[in-house]
């Protein structure tokens, strides 16, 4: 097809030539000295075009011929960049299947490469690539000076360049990395604090640095972080709230005492305050440094609509209440009465409630109740050896003996 095309131009400039040059009758006169020649416009033509033809040729021809030296040069330079690319190549392939040590000797192979050709010197990415995969293989192979030292010429360089910016920035969050694999939080926190705004705020280096806080003991500060991510959603709506709930409470734990507690719960989010669980927790410590009354007022709202909550939240609030039940005021009672009569089935609720009877001597009361909690194998072992020894406190004040041993007994077997 291609053939047919160019025979169809030949024939279309065939013609037009015919047509142009056919009735030219004009002619072109050459004088030089006492000589004259007269030629046919056509041919003038002709030869005028085929001259500035072999000019150019001649003309490329010279500039190709000087030129030799530099594309030589060129090829050279070309071919020496291929074999360090390929090097680079190699060493991340081989990194990436674990092969450190022959990652690494090709990393300095590219590096040297590089090195030893002036023109190639200049690509500042290229070289912190390289000492970046030089460093990874030296941490895998826990080489930690080496490591180290590509480390510091990686950052080096990058410092130096603007188009090798993004290769500094993940050389610090590396170096991040491997502080965290070498249990050095301070190290990871003083890495991470130094990065742009823009950097910290992604979600990689959000996570490493949750990391660091845990492992730094920092988990108040560790909740802001694991927050941030749940709004990226870098967890499943399930894993965060479980992370959330385990740092408010590594933050609660924490505290030495009553007013420690109560700076972390204020200082907590609104959303982990309306957590059942970690309010329950909140209590729990309140009532472990003798400020019941102020645990219960947490739990007060809470209670109020117990229904709203799932069994394990009010398996939760059950505990957290107990744990704050001296000095139970008489205003409590009807409303663990409406939670009993609202959720008769759930021995947790009946053991708070229980307890609470028990607390304000109801035992009448309270040992129905105490009772249920206690033959409920579904209840914590601990809940249920209380409900125990409550119901033998009552049977010793009633004087019966013997179901106050058997009472003590079933507890004991607990």
């Amino acid at each position: 097809m291609r053939a047919v095309v160019w025979f169809i131009l030949l024939f279309v400039v065939a013609v037009v030539a015919a047509a142009t040059f056919g009735a030219n009758d004009g002619l072109v006169s050459l004088y030089w000295g006492g000589w004259r020649m007269d030629v046919s416009m056509n041919l003038f033509l002709l030869a005028l075009l085929l001259t500035c033809l072999a000019l150019v040729t001649i003309f490329q021809a010279v500039n190709a011929l000087v030129g030799l030296p530099r594309k030589a040069h060129e090829w050279r330079v070309a071919r020496r960049d291929r074999t360090a690319q390929a090097a680079l190549r190699d060493a991340l392939a081989q990194f990436f299947g674990g092969r450190y040590s022959r990652a690494q000797k090709a990393a300095q192979r590219a590096l040297l490469i590089q090195a030893e050709t002036p023109d190639l010197a200049q690509d500042n990415e290229f070289t912190v690539l390289g000492h970046l995969l030089a460093a990874g293989s030296a941490h895998k192979l826990q080489d930690r000076v080496r490591r180290d030292e590509e480390l510091e010429k990686a950052l080096e360089l990058s410092s130096r360049s603007s188009a090798a910016r993004s290769a500094e920035e993940g050389a610090r969050l590396l170096a991040a990395e491997w502080a965290l694999d070498d249990r050095d939080a301070a190290r990871a926190l003083s890495l991470l604090s130094v990065l742009p705004p823009g950097v910290a705020r992604r979600t990689h280096a959000l996570r490493l640095k949750l990391q660091a806080c845990r492992l730094a003991q920092q988990p108040h500060e560790a909740l802001k972080t694991a927050r941030l991510l749940a709004k990226h959603q870098a967890f499943s709506k399930v894993a965060a709230q479980g992370l959330l709930r385990s740092l408010a409470f590594e933050s609660l734990d924490g505290a030495r005492d009553a007013d420690q507690v109560r700076r972390t719960w204020f200082a907590l989010d609104a959303a982990d305050r309306r957590d059942p669980l970690v309010v329950a927790r909140a209590a729990e410590r309140m009532a472990a440094f003798g400020a019941q009354a102020e645990g219960r007022a947490w739990l007060r709202p809470f209670w109020d609509r117990l229904a709203d909550f799932t069994e394990d939240d009010r398996v939760a609030l059950a505990d957290g209440l107990v744990a704050c039940m001296d000095g139970l005021a008489p205003d409590w009672l009807a409303r663990l009465e409406a939670a009993a009569l609202a959720h008769p089935r759930e021995a947790a609720v009946a053991y708070a409630v229980g307890c609470a009877l028990a607390e304000r001597e109801l035992w009448g009361k309270a040992r129905l109740l105490l009772e249920q909690a206690a033959l409920a194998p579904g209840l914590h072992k601990a809940s249920r050896r209380r409900a125990w020894l409550l119901l033998a406190k009552l049977a010793d004040q009633q004087s019966d003996v013997e179901r106050a041993a058997s009472c003590y007994r079933e507890a004991a077997a607990l």
